[in-house]
């Protein structure tokens, strides 16, 4: 049986990783949609961005959302003293931290299924008379809708593992920022809570490979499906 501190601990981690990928999708969709269908200047300085998260030390983005979204950051404090909005050491920011760090899987997997789609269907639905819009909610977006849950699966699987920048950016605070590895984390520290600690790793490792197992199976799944819509 697991412990009221442990149930906490996945609650708020399913919590934190649901609400970043939730706010994050629209944003993934956007990004992916302009590396894969516009070309313009800086595109490549905005795709090293967007990937950056994936190269830097997770303690590196968490300093960085820190003196930028924290209280007194440059962001953050203008959010704070305009809007009452505060990310720093409460769960919202576990949330950001979570949602920056698995961004880059997110718009990587919802890219590749935009750059599979045909481009002479698109064609077709305009010499039919269909604006970009409907081209894009009737056409695109369903067809790509494999690749964007796979998308958001990752992610949520990426939020899930989140450490480094949520310690560094909200710390490690019980019922408010303390996720499943920042409560293992604490667990191996605690003398006598070895059997706490595997539990809590076993349910990590059982989570994250549904979300694989899932993740490759929708794969397989949009593949037939854009094969037959071909």
């Amino acid at each position: 049986m697991l412990s009221e501190y442990e149930w906490q601990a996945i609650l708020l981690s399913l919590k934190i990783s649901a609400i970043a990928v939730l706010f994050s999708l629209p944003f993934g969709i956007l990004m992916a949609w302009m590396l894969a269908r516009c070309q313009f200047v800086g595109k490549s300085l905005l795709d090293s961005i967007i990937h950056l998260p994936l190269v830097l030390p997770p303690v590196v983005v968490g300093y960085l959302l820190l003196i930028s979204m924290g209280r007194h950051g440059v962001i953050g404090e203008f959010l704070y003293d305009c809007l009452g909005i505060s990310f720093a050491f409460n769960w919202t920011g576990a949330a950001l931290a979570s949602a920056v760090v698995a961004f880059p899987l997110m718009v990587r997997a919802i890219r590749l299924s935009l750059e599979s789609i045909d481009r002479r269907l698109e064609q077709a639905a305009r010499t039919l008379g269909a604006g970009s819009l409907k081209v894009f909610f009737t056409l695109i977006l369903p067809l790509s809708l494999p690749g964007i849950i796979v998308g958001a699966v990752l992610a949520f699987a990426r939020s899930l593992g989140e450490f480094g920048a949520t310690i560094t950016f909200v710390s490690n605070i019980p019922g408010e920022t303390r996720t499943i590895p920042l409560a293992m984390y604490t667990l191996i520290e605690t003398p006598g809570a070895e059997t706490a600690a595997a539990r809590l790793c076993v349910i990590a490792i059982i989570l994250a490979l549904i979300s694989l197992m899932l993740s490759e199976w929708l794969t397989r799944w949009g593949r037939k499906r854009l094969g037959a819509a071909c």
